[in-house]
């Protein structure tokens, strides 16, 4: 089964807390215009993805409240599995707006839920038990990811979390290197990742013969679907040097 590195379990409680905190004070500072407005995600209007960050947070207390059984499952799996589960996310999403969800009231209830569950314990997920400290990172990877949508969606620049991008980036980069094994090419995501992937002749030394380069915000717009290869290609937001080179075929991770 693949899987992606395993951050410090005190990092990631830190980065997750933080992170819904700035989608908190986010969504507080945003004008009922601003909330009507259309966002980037098709069908949904800024206040529905404001309610879609409530949602991924109160998965928190609706998993715990689960049994746990079946395999266990990783990172990877939930992270490769998302689009299957987009009809129950959207039904569940609009539920929680037209029930009038409050953000805050949602990242409250998740950090005493937080509180109960050593890292190692299982909870209970969509895709398969998960350790919770695996479940707490697929948080901070839902939560990463709607923040840019929400950027791209209301023009506003959001305060990401240092420590919830970075894992963002890494557990993103890491699905590459499990989806497409192989050595001969280099994802670089600086400051925070650079893996190989892709079959091939595999590197020793020296520079790579195939390397990609992109900021943070161009690979996880690409790897979540919110950015074709092509686009990025187009707008020079991705470097890639080598008969290799093209990641088109492998992209997006998630949507």
């Amino acid at each position: 089964m693949p899987k992606t590195r395993r951050p410090a379990p005190a990092k990631v409680r830190q980065a997750v807390v933080n992170q819904w905190r700035a989608h908190v004070g986010y969504a507080a500072a945003l004008s009922a215009e601003q909330l009507a407005e259309p966002s980037k995600l098709t069908g949904w209007d800024v206040k529905t993805l404001v309610g879609h960050v409530a949602f991924t947070v109160h998965t928190v207390l609706a998993r715990a409240a689960e049994p746990v059984a079946g395999e266990q499952a990783e990172v990877y799996d939930w992270m490769t599995a998302t689009p299957t589960a987009s009809a129950q996310v959207d039904a569940g999403t609009r539920e929680l707006v037209a029930d009038g969800v409050v953000l805050a009231d949602e990242v409250a209830g998740a950090e005493e839920v937080m509180a109960r569950y050593g890292d190692e314990d299982l909870i209970a997920m969509r895709f398969g038990p998960m350790r919770f400290d695996d479940f707490l990172v697929s948080r901070i990877v839902e939560a990463t990811v709607h923040a840019d949508d929400l950027e791209r969606s209301t023009g506003i620049e959001f305060p990401h979390d240092r420590e919830a991008l970075a894992i963002t980036v890494r557990q993103l980069a890491d699905a590459m290197a499990a989806k497409v094994p192989g050595n001969s090419v280099e994802l670089r995501v600086p400051p925070f990742a650079a893996v190989q992937c892709v079959p091939g002749p595999r590197h020793t030394r020296g520079t790579p013969p195939n390397v990609v380069e992109m900021a943070p915000r161009t690979w996880i717009r690409l790897a979540a679907g919110r950015m074709t290869w092509d686009q990025a290609m187009a707008e020079a937001l991705v470097s890639a040097s080598g008969q290799r080179a093209d990641l088109k075929e492998f992209l997006p991770l998630m949507g």
